[in-house]
């Protein structure tokens, strides 16, 4: 990966995450944040929470050169690393339950052209050494055109 254009500026992104025979898709509107070799994506996403009703969960993901780290804060809290090859630990919390896990990530790809952004990667999930999933995710990240 080379240098990153550094500075904030406005993102569209687009998750879609497949497990088994479920697909789930978030669009959300997002800041991208490039400071040094490091691309930091923001973006809030609702999720059901107690009672029906929605909570906020903010993210941040950090992507490096050898990987990625999903950081979630709000009505869930929780951190996942994915670096090809590696076992890597992290944690998930919310007001129901929280637990250990470990991603195991099969494959990582990162396509960059100037400001938009392709990733995609595949993970085994364990849960108390538990295997729990198998996760193919792809985050398309577009520049938001200035106004």
């Amino acid at each position: 990966m080379t240098e990153v254009q550094q500075g904030k500026y406005g993102v569209s992104v687009t998750l879609v995450s497949v497990q088994g025979g479920g697909r789930n898709v978030v669009q959300a509107a997002g800041e991208a944040t490039a400071k040094g070799q490091s691309l930091y994506i923001r973006y809030e996403e609702m999720q059901p929470g107690p009672e029906g009703n929605e909570v906020s969960v903010r993210n941040t993901l950090k992507i490096t050169e050898g990987g990625l780290k999903l950081i979630r804060h709000g009505g869930v809290q929780s951190e996942q690393s994915f670096e090809p090859g590696q076992q890597l630990p992290g944690f998930y919390r919310s007001p129901y339950t929280q637990f250990n896990l470990t991603t195991d990530t099969r494959k990582l790809d990162i396509k960059r052209d100037g400001r938009s952004l392709a990733v995609s990667w595949e993970y085994d999930l364990y849960v108390y050494g538990e295997l729990s999933g198998q996760f193919a995710i792809s985050l398309n990240i577009q520049e938001e055109p200035q106004s």
